[in-house]
């Protein structure tokens, strides 16, 4: 495995644990139920690894695009990075499916091939009301429309608002989620859900490809039309796919001022204006330590940035999206607890090694062939 570059291991650093968080959440509700319950009470775990995940997400995705200053770039990366393992883990899960060792979401059965497909490949299906082949697939349609957002204010000039954004969605999220507290696209609605899919493709596809006003129109349409998705279609109610939104602007404030763009206050005051409004938006006691626990863990390894951290750890991080996208395929083939972890480490090495690896490679690539500057 490649090493890590040291100003990016805290974040492998903090992508290892929040994997195997969320892994655990998953097997241990699978395999020690009773006693796990008592710990979901008190903390959801695995709501605290998605949620150091988003704030990963917030404070490297929008620093990736400004450095390459190509969108057409951004978008290959994106695609090449998440699409290979994302279609080979969709391909296990159906094969497992075919032979009774993994349970689809009953709702696939019941939508067009077309609109399962659409939802789930554009992995905006969390959004549009269409059932994931994979659960933990759901934390995807949120990084998407992160992305619609971030590219929207990269292409029209105004990326270094973040913090404004940030602030802005965590008091938005508050009456809007009383007000709606379940997600208006339905779980019926075909029709559109094709329309939406189809029109969130399309603005990725010229913004990458088109040039001036062109392109700024349509990354300006993918960034509204992502947010409309999070306010109108979340299944976890508007309340909560905000404060995720939020989360990743905050990350994003984080990086900010550590680049001396904003005052680290004013930072701060982000992240606990953004907390404050979300430890309220799902009644469960396990919540609001999880979301207070992920920021805690994410700003300590920031602390700790210029340190170097210990190969193991870093080394679960550059596999941890095979860890997180594969786990559920193995909870039913798995006899017992431990057992589970000790295929699921090996298991997203050689996914990693064999799919994941070689396509970003690939995609570096395809990148550099068909660079274009932002700036028309």
């Amino acid at each position: 495995m490649a090493a890590t570059p040291s100003r990016l291991g805290w974040l492998d650093a903090l992508r290892g644990p929040a994997a195997l968080a969320v892994a655990l959440h998953h097997a241990a509700w699978t395999f020690i139920p009773g006693v796990w319950g008592a710990v979901d009470g008190r903390i959801d775990v695995g709501t605290w690894g998605v949620f150091v995940f988003f704030m990963v997400s917030g404070y490297i995705i929008p620093a990736s695009l400004e450095r390459r200053g190509d969108v057409r770039a951004f978008w290959i990366g994106r695609a090449f990075r998440l699409l290979p393992l994302l279609l080979a883990a969709i391909a296990l899960a159906l094969l497992l499916a075919c032979v009774g060792a993994f349970d689809l979401h009953a709702g696939l059965g019941r939508r067009p091939v077309a609109v399962v497909v659409l939802g789930n490949v554009t992995m905006l299906q969390e959004l549009l009301g269409v059932p994931a082949v994979i659960n933990v697939m759901w934390t995807l349609s949120y990084e998407m429309a992160f992305y619609l957002l971030t590219v929207g204010l990269f292409v029209v000039r105004q990326a270094r608002r973040s913090a404004a954004v940030a602030v802005a969605l965590a008091l938005a999220a508050v009456p809007l989620g009383i007000l709606l507290p379940r997600a208006l696209i339905g779980g019926r609605a075909d029709l559109l859900a094709v329309l939406l899919g189809g029109a969130a493709l399309v603005a990725i596809v010229v913004t990458a490809w088109a040039g001036g006003r062109t392109r700024r129109v349509a990354a300006l349409s993918g960034g509204v039309l992502a947010l409309a998705l999070v306010v109108l279609g979340s299944r976890i109610g508007a309340w909560q796919g905000l404060i995720i939104l939020a989360m990743m602007f905050a990350g994003t404030a984080v990086h900010r001022a550590e680049q001396g763009m904003i005052r680290w206050r004013t930072a701060i005051g982000v992240v606990v204006t953004v907390l404050a409004c979300g430890i309220f938006a799902k009644d469960d006691p396990g919540w609001a330590p999880a979301l207070l626990l992920a920021a805690a863990f994410f700003f300590a390894a920031f602390a700790l940035r210029h340190r170097r951290f210990p190969p193991v750890v870093t080394h679960l991080g550059v596999i941890s999206f095979s860890l997180y996208l594969l786990h559920p395929l193995l909870l039913r083939p798995s006899p017992n607890l431990p057992l589970f972890f000790l295929v699921l480490v090996p298991l997203g090495l050689l996914t990693y090694h064999l799919i994941e690896a070689p396509a970003q490679r690939l995609g570096r690539r395809a990148a550099a062939r068909l660079r274009t500057p932002v700036s028309t």
